[in-house]
């Protein structure tokens, strides 16, 4: 017998159809529910920042296979041979997408290194106005025209060999600016710009001769060569290889300062001719690790399109303008946003008071005179803002570091520890006022703005400046200002501690003649990676020659001798 269907069913209460733990534990549910509406009612415009203050020493990107090889990979006293090979279809899509938008991109490639074969690594091109040059763009760094009255294409060369330039570096030139000035010695493309800047003649018919980054690790994760995971083959090639970026490097690290290391090396790509390149250690995580013996520090590396200046108290606001090297999960920018808030806020007093709560104020005095003995175009200050911030997280203070030399040796030989020495912004003794400077040894009639065609993502106004309207120090002033450096140098309290370091540094490098044996020992090792050849001849001339100049110049300085 089939059961009667009911007529009528209860409608089920919307408390019964909620789950039973749910119904049993509603009102800590709804007590949540009404403190997220509030938090939207009167929060909902508020940014909310994450700030890491966890202090692991941990870091997250770990090497899990570390090929040894069997050849110091910067051993100067053997020469390194280095083979690419990628398919150029690869390369010739990564070449498009770089003239269309300046997309760098990585490409797989195999590398033999000193006999040691590595597959799948990644290379891509490395540099921001060395490159521009490979975009159909001429003259200034970056793609501008040279300012009127500037040399011109390869006759730029052969007139700084009479003279007559004003300080146009690099190419064959061999006298260099009027006063004992010269371009960078053997880092020379076919012209050289304003007070050093150098245009290679880059070309993709040319690979061999590009400026790399190699990435052992971008196709196979965890894997290095020797603790290294990234190799930087510099912009320079056979007698145009920097010799000058390999002589900073080495007096540097002599002062016992921190400077990447380095070597000479042949390089070949897809079976070309093999040419000579100077490599180099790049910053990455593992060189920010190195940086110390406990590494309980965080290195960050300045970005040439940003600046120095408050963004507000939000630190991915900052990401523009500094890469964090290591550390990534346990810190981030804050400390560097700080930094950046007190130096331009303080007031003179205020900085000449409490600078060595915030930075290590001798190791400062120590890189400053550094890049003016070494006659850096490029350097914190320069248009490149080429340097590195070390926090140190015990200290709570910070360091600055150099790198990237290839256009150290520029500019007038005969400047002193007050004088500037590139674009640097007016030092002690460069006269008074806010007006733009023009950088040693430039040709009359170089812009004070920014020349057309400069590096995309570099600020108006000036390399590394403002738009031209601010103030001193900042977004708007001097050419390629950097305001700690300004700050630092204009302040009667740091004088001493600033000439004691530079003394003792001009006795390291020149009164000991330790430079002009490094460019012996250096031309040494260029040509027994193959780089032999007349033209390398001229430029260790050049070089040899500004280093004799720059000697004998501050020997008679009484404020480096007294």
């Amino acid at each position: 017998m089939t059961a009667p269907t009911p007529t009528g069913t209860r409608k089920r209460r919307l408390r019964d159809r909620l789950p039973v733990r749910l119904r049993q534990h509603w009102k800590p549910v709804g007590a949540l529910a009404v403190g997220l509406a509030v938090m939207v009612a009167f929060l909902g415009d508020v940014r909310i920042s994450p700030y890491v203050t966890s202090a692991s020493r941990v870091e997250a990107d770990t090497i899990t296979d570390d090929i040894p090889g069997t050849i110091g990979l910067y051993d100067t006293s053997t020469a390194h041979t280095i083979q690419l090979a990628y398919q150029q279809t690869d390369f010739d899509k990564m070449m498009k997408e770089f003239k269309e938008d300046g997309t760098k991109d990585w490409i797989k490639a195999d590398l033999l290194i000193d006999g040691v074969y590595l597959n799948d690594v990644g290379i891509r091109l490395k540099g921001n106005s060395t490159l521009m040059s490979l975009r159909g763009n001429k003259g200034m760094p970056g793609g501008g025209n040279m300012p009127p009255g500037a040399p011109q294409g390869e006759g730029a060369g052969r007139q700084a060999q009479d003279g007559r330039t004003g300080g146009a570096g690099g190419g064959d030139a061999e006298a260099g600016a009027p006063g004992g000035g010269a371009g960078p010695g053997g880092a020379g493309g076919r012209a050289g710009g304003p007070g050093g800047m150098v245009q290679y003649d880059l070309s993709a018919e040319k690979p061999e001769e590009l400026p790399w980054l190699v990435k052992i690790d971008e196709y196979v994760e965890g894997r290095a060569y020797q603790g290294e995971r990234e190799i930087s083959l510099r912009p320079g090639a056979n007698g145009q290889v920097p010799l000058n970026e390999a002589l900073s490097l080495s007096l540097t690290d002599t002062s016992g300062q921190k400077a990447e290391r380095y070597a000479f090396t042949s390089v070949e790509v897809n079976d070309r001719p093999a040419v000579t390149r100077l490599m180099v250690e790049n910053p990455d995580t593992d060189y920010a690790d190195g940086t110390d013996d406990d590494g309980n520090a965080v290195l960050y590396k300045a970005r040439a399109g940003g600046d120095f200046s408050y963004q507000g108290d939000d630190p991915s606001e900052y990401e523009s303008a500094f890469k964090q090297l290591n550390k990534k999960g346990s810190q981030d920018l804050e400390p560097v946003m700080k930094l950046i808030k007190w130096v331009e806020n303080a007031s003179d007093e205020e900085f000449a008071r409490d600078l060595d709560q915030y930075v290590d104020v001798e190791s400062l005095a120590a890189y400053v005179a550094t890049q003016n003995l070494l006659l850096n175009f490029d350097d914190m200050a320069g248009p490149g803002k080429n340097y590195l911030l070390r926090y140190d997280l015990d200290t709570k203070k910070f360091t600055v570091q150099g790198w990237d030399y290839n256009l150290t040796f520029s500019g007038d030989a005969t400047a002193g520890p007050n004088d500037s020495t590139g674009m640097g912004g007016a030092m002690p003794g460069d006269g008074e006022g806010g007006d733009a400077q023009q950088p040693s040894g430039a040709p009359e009639g170089l812009p004070e703005g920014m020349p057309e065609g400069f590096p995309e993502g570099m600020p108006q106004g000036g390399p590394g400046g403002g738009d031209g309207e601010g103030q001193e120090g900042g977004p708007g002033g001097r050419m390629a200002d950097h305001p700690l450096k300004t700050k630092f140098l204009e302040s009667d309290a740091f004088d001493e501690v600033y000439l004691a370091a530079y003394k003792k540094l001009y006795q390291q490098f020149y009164a000991s003649g330790t430079a002009a044996k490094e460019v012996k020992a250096i031309a040494g090792q260029a040509r027994a990676a193959g780089a032999g050849s007349k033209e390398l001849d001229t430029a260790v001339t050049q070089l040899t020659k500004t280093v004799t100049d720059r000697a004998e110049a501050l020997a008679k300085d009484k404020a480096v001798t007294g």
